[in-house]
Protein backbone atom coordinates (compact mmCIF):
# COMPACT_ATOMS: atom_id res chain seq x y z
CA UNK A 1 0.00 0.00 0.00
CA UNK A 2 1.43 3.36 -1.01
CA UNK A 3 1.95 6.25 1.37
CA UNK A 4 -0.91 8.19 -0.23
CA UNK A 5 -3.31 5.25 0.04
CA UNK A 6 -2.41 4.74 3.71
CA UNK A 7 -2.87 8.46 4.39
CA UNK A 8 -6.35 8.48 2.87
CA UNK A 9 -7.30 5.28 4.68
CA UNK A 10 -6.26 6.80 8.02
CA UNK A 11 -8.03 10.10 7.22
CA UNK A 12 -11.26 8.27 6.34
CA UNK A 13 -11.17 6.25 9.54
CA UNK A 14 -10.63 9.36 11.67
CA UNK A 15 -13.25 11.55 10.00
CA UNK A 16 -16.85 10.50 10.42
CA UNK A 17 -18.89 11.20 7.31
CA UNK A 18 -22.65 11.39 7.28
CA UNK A 19 -24.55 10.95 4.06
CA UNK A 20 -26.77 13.91 3.22
CA UNK A 21 -30.02 13.29 1.41
CA UNK A 22 -31.55 16.09 -0.64
CA UNK A 23 -34.03 16.46 -3.47
CA UNK A 24 -31.34 17.82 -5.77
CA UNK A 25 -27.60 17.92 -6.00
CA UNK A 26 -26.99 21.16 -4.10
CA UNK A 27 -29.93 21.51 -2.94
CA UNK A 28 -30.63 24.91 -4.42
CA UNK A 29 -34.42 24.91 -4.62
CA UNK A 30 -34.25 26.98 -7.80
CA UNK A 31 -36.20 25.47 -10.67
CA UNK A 32 -37.66 27.07 -13.78
CA UNK A 33 -38.84 25.57 -17.07
CA UNK A 34 -37.95 28.73 -18.99
CA UNK A 35 -34.62 27.50 -20.39
CA UNK A 36 -36.28 24.32 -21.66
CA UNK A 37 -38.82 26.44 -23.54
CA UNK A 38 -36.13 28.67 -25.06
CA UNK A 39 -34.14 25.60 -26.11
CA UNK A 40 -37.25 24.08 -27.72
CA UNK A 41 -37.88 27.34 -29.59
CA UNK A 42 -34.31 27.17 -30.85
CA UNK A 43 -34.92 23.64 -32.16
CA UNK A 44 -38.01 24.91 -34.00
CA UNK A 45 -35.99 27.79 -35.46
CA UNK A 46 -33.13 25.54 -36.61
CA UNK A 47 -35.64 23.33 -38.45
CA UNK A 48 -37.05 26.47 -40.08
CA UNK A 49 -33.58 27.52 -41.20
CA UNK A 50 -32.78 24.03 -42.50
CA UNK A 51 -36.05 23.99 -44.47
CA UNK A 52 -35.23 27.41 -45.94
CA UNK A 53 -31.77 26.41 -47.16
CA UNK A 54 -31.46 26.32 -50.92
CA UNK A 55 -29.71 23.15 -52.01
CA UNK A 56 -27.00 24.03 -54.51
CA UNK A 57 -27.76 22.89 -58.02
CA UNK A 58 -25.65 20.61 -60.18
CA UNK A 59 -23.71 23.58 -61.56
CA UNK A 60 -22.92 25.13 -58.16
CA UNK A 61 -19.38 26.21 -57.46
CA UNK A 62 -17.23 24.62 -54.79
CA UNK A 63 -17.68 27.75 -52.68
CA UNK A 64 -21.50 27.53 -52.93
CA UNK A 65 -21.43 23.84 -51.97
CA UNK A 66 -19.11 24.60 -49.06
CA UNK A 67 -21.32 27.45 -47.86
CA UNK A 68 -24.39 25.19 -47.99
CA UNK A 69 -22.59 22.37 -46.15
CA UNK A 70 -21.29 24.81 -43.52
CA UNK A 71 -24.71 26.33 -42.85
CA UNK A 72 -26.39 22.94 -42.73
CA UNK A 73 -23.77 21.56 -40.32
CA UNK A 74 -24.07 24.61 -38.06
CA UNK A 75 -27.88 24.46 -37.99
CA UNK A 76 -27.84 20.75 -37.22
CA UNK A 77 -25.25 21.19 -34.46
CA UNK A 78 -27.28 23.99 -32.86
CA UNK A 79 -30.48 21.95 -33.15
CA UNK A 80 -28.83 18.93 -31.52
CA UNK A 81 -27.35 21.01 -28.71
CA UNK A 82 -30.60 22.77 -27.91
CA UNK A 83 -32.72 19.62 -28.09
CA UNK A 84 -30.36 18.08 -25.55
CA UNK A 85 -30.51 21.25 -23.42
CA UNK A 86 -34.32 21.04 -23.40
CA UNK A 87 -34.17 17.39 -22.40
CA UNK A 88 -31.57 18.06 -19.68
CA UNK A 89 -33.59 20.92 -18.18
CA UNK A 90 -36.75 18.82 -18.24
CA UNK A 91 -34.94 15.86 -16.63
CA UNK A 92 -33.88 18.17 -13.77
CA UNK A 93 -37.49 19.21 -13.20
CA UNK A 94 -38.70 15.62 -13.49
CA UNK A 95 -36.09 14.10 -11.23
CA UNK A 96 -35.46 16.86 -8.71
CA UNK A 97 -38.62 18.97 -8.47
CA UNK A 98 -41.63 16.76 -9.13
CA UNK A 99 -42.46 14.43 -6.25
CA UNK A 100 -44.97 11.60 -5.79
CA UNK A 101 -47.40 14.03 -4.14
CA UNK A 102 -47.54 16.02 -7.39
CA UNK A 103 -48.99 12.94 -9.13
CA UNK A 104 -52.18 13.29 -7.10
CA UNK A 105 -52.91 16.66 -8.68
CA UNK A 106 -51.20 16.00 -12.03
CA UNK A 107 -51.57 12.28 -12.81
CA UNK A 108 -50.31 12.72 -16.39
CA UNK A 109 -47.00 14.36 -15.43
CA UNK A 110 -44.91 11.25 -16.14
CA UNK A 111 -46.51 10.84 -19.56
CA UNK A 112 -45.78 14.48 -20.37
CA UNK A 113 -42.14 14.05 -19.48
CA UNK A 114 -41.82 10.79 -21.40
CA UNK A 115 -43.43 12.44 -24.42
CA UNK A 116 -41.05 15.40 -24.10
CA UNK A 117 -38.02 13.10 -23.93
CA UNK A 118 -39.16 11.19 -27.01
CA UNK A 119 -39.93 14.42 -28.88
CA UNK A 120 -36.48 15.78 -28.00
CA UNK A 121 -34.86 12.63 -29.34
CA UNK A 122 -36.99 12.71 -32.50
CA UNK A 123 -36.08 16.36 -33.03
CA UNK A 124 -32.41 15.43 -32.86
CA UNK A 125 -32.78 12.43 -35.18
CA UNK A 126 -34.50 14.21 -38.02
CA UNK A 127 -35.32 17.58 -39.47
CA UNK A 128 -39.08 17.51 -39.23
CA UNK A 129 -40.81 20.51 -37.81
CA UNK A 130 -43.44 18.18 -36.30
CA UNK A 131 -40.98 16.73 -33.78
CA UNK A 132 -39.69 20.19 -32.88
CA UNK A 133 -43.25 21.45 -32.40
CA UNK A 134 -44.03 18.43 -30.19
CA UNK A 135 -40.99 19.22 -28.05
CA UNK A 136 -42.09 22.85 -27.74
CA UNK A 137 -45.66 21.89 -26.84
CA UNK A 138 -44.44 19.41 -24.24
CA UNK A 139 -42.17 22.01 -22.61
CA UNK A 140 -45.06 24.47 -22.51
CA UNK A 141 -47.44 21.93 -20.98
CA UNK A 142 -44.84 21.01 -18.36
CA UNK A 143 -44.19 24.70 -17.64
CA UNK A 144 -47.90 25.23 -16.95
CA UNK A 145 -48.03 22.27 -14.57
CA UNK A 146 -44.79 23.36 -12.88
CA UNK A 147 -46.13 26.81 -12.06
CA UNK A 148 -49.58 25.50 -11.09
CA UNK A 149 -47.90 23.06 -8.67
CA UNK A 150 -46.47 26.13 -6.94
CA UNK A 151 -49.91 27.78 -6.79
CA UNK A 152 -49.03 30.27 -9.52
CA UNK A 153 -51.24 30.94 -12.53
CA UNK A 154 -49.64 31.08 -15.95
CA UNK A 155 -50.05 33.11 -19.07
CA UNK A 156 -48.97 32.28 -22.60
CA UNK A 157 -47.36 35.23 -24.32
CA UNK A 158 -46.09 35.54 -27.87
CA UNK A 159 -42.44 34.50 -27.81
CA UNK A 160 -41.36 37.42 -29.99
CA UNK A 161 -38.69 35.05 -31.28
CA UNK A 162 -38.01 34.24 -34.91
CA UNK A 163 -39.45 30.79 -34.20
CA UNK A 164 -42.85 32.31 -33.47
CA UNK A 165 -45.12 30.55 -31.02
CA UNK A 166 -45.57 31.27 -27.36
CA UNK A 167 -43.76 31.03 -24.05
CA UNK A 168 -45.46 30.13 -20.78
CA UNK A 169 -44.76 32.61 -18.00
CA UNK A 170 -45.82 32.75 -14.36
CA UNK A 171 -48.53 35.36 -14.02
Amino acid sequence: MSFISRTFTIARSIQSVEVAYAHCDVPCGIYDPHLAQIAAHTVVRMDMLIDALDTPGAGASAAENAEYANKLARYIAAKEEHAETAKRELRILWGDYFKPEHLKDYPNVHDLFWDAMRAGSAARQGATSAAAQQLLKATQDIAEIFWKSKGIDTVRQPSRQTSGGEIVYPN
